[in-house]
């Protein structure tokens, strides 16, 4: 089975006088022909850590927060892997206005591009189960519903495939720590002009393109 892994990095809010919002948002897939390889880089990093931080960090790596070390090692083990990485980013001072209060709709329809475009670029094996799991971002029950539904009838209707969408957290899924540092490093790219970290895996990334340019 192929596994697809989603994650976003930024925020979807639009008052810019707000101090943390983001003039940015990211949409990143992970796309991996077979994952055990990949989990065990998480494991890899875990396994260098002291006892205090292995604790204080639950089974979790987050991009956000972790040393810099840690994430340009997480990084560099994974250009070695055979994975593909599309991502999508929007400056969201040219996003329509309305859609600054139509935030799942929006959220739901780049993942639904990115999903498009491996599919277009044909990442993804059509012989074989495809399974896309999405970090999970929403506590409310329906929207999680509303997006797997959405996302999967856009698949079906398109390219009459099938593919199985589920919702996970990072802890759940070490996958999804993976997917967290790379979209973490694409974002840093455009929100702070920072190429470093995305630098060491420009080899992986199959598509990086703005959505309204």
């Amino acid at each position: 089975m192929a596994y697809i892994f989603l994650d976003e990095s930024g925020d979807l809010g639009f008052n810019f006088k707000k101090k943390k919002t983001s003039r940015h948002f990211v949409v990143t897939c992970l796309f991996v022909k077979e994952k055990g390889s990949v989990e065990k880089i998480i494991k890899k990093i875990f396994s260098k850590f002291s006892k205090k931080e292995v604790r204080t960090h639950g089974g979790v790596l987050h991009a956000f927060k972790e040393k810099q070390g840690t994430k340009q090692k997480l990084l560099k083990l994974l250009r070695e892997k055979d994975v593909s990485i599309i991502s999508i980013y929007l400056n969201k001072l040219k996003v329509y206005t309305k859609l600054h209060n139509e935030k799942h709709v929006l959220y739901n329809y780049v993942a639904n591009i990115l999903l498009d475009r491996i599919y277009t670029k044909k990442l993804i094996p059509t012989n074989q189960p495809i399974k896309l799991i999405a970090s999970r971002r929403e506590t409310n029950k329906f929207l999680n519903q509303n997006f797997c539904n959405y996302l999967q009838s856009q698949v079906s209707g398109k390219h009459k495939l099938e593919v199985d969408i589920e919702i996970k957290s990072p802890y759940q899924e070490k996958c999804l720590q993976i997917v967290d540092c790379v979209c973490w490093a694409i974002f840093r790219k455009y929100e702070h002009s920072d190429k470093s970290y995305v630098d060491i895996i420009k080899d992986r990334i199959v598509e990086e393109s703005p959505l309204f340019p």
